[in-house]
């Protein structure tokens, strides 16, 4: 049987952690900050788990990580 290709657009996107979950940066941070608040953008910034429910999908893109 071949190879499995990784997806390479969630690659870029996640990141495995130690106990085998993944790590995702929050969106809304990039563009028309100047409406919300310093407190929200500086929370934009930290990383954040994806949900349980999206869990096995991501784990199925990135068979390798």
């Amino acid at each position: 049987m071949p190879k499995m290709k990784t997806n390479r657009g969630a690659a870029k996107r996640f990141k495995a952690t130690g106990s085998g979950r993944f790590k995702r940066s929050k969106a809304f941070s990039s563009h028309i900050l100047t409406k919300k608040s310093t407190k929200r953008k500086r929370n934009l910034r930290k990383s954040a788990l994806i949900a349980e429910t999206d869990q096995r999908s991501v784990k199925r893109m990135l068979p390798y990580l």
